[in-house]
């Protein structure tokens, strides 16, 4: 019966970090995009060359 509880309690251990490791790439993949929206817009305001802040 202890193999029965150690097999259920890595697989919900492991249930959860799959979980953990989607939402993290998810979350890399919004960091990514915010990023070069970030670089996009400095690029153009300093092409633009405007000096406000």
């Amino acid at each position: 019966m202890n193999l029965f509880v150690i097999v259920a309690i890595i697989a919900v251990v492991l249930l959860l970090v799959g979980g953990f490791v989607q939402a993290f790439q998810f979350l890399l993949w919004i960091g990514a995009i915010l990023l070069a929206i970030a670089i996009i817009g400095w690029l153009v305001r300093t092409m633009s060359g405007r000096k406000s802040v």
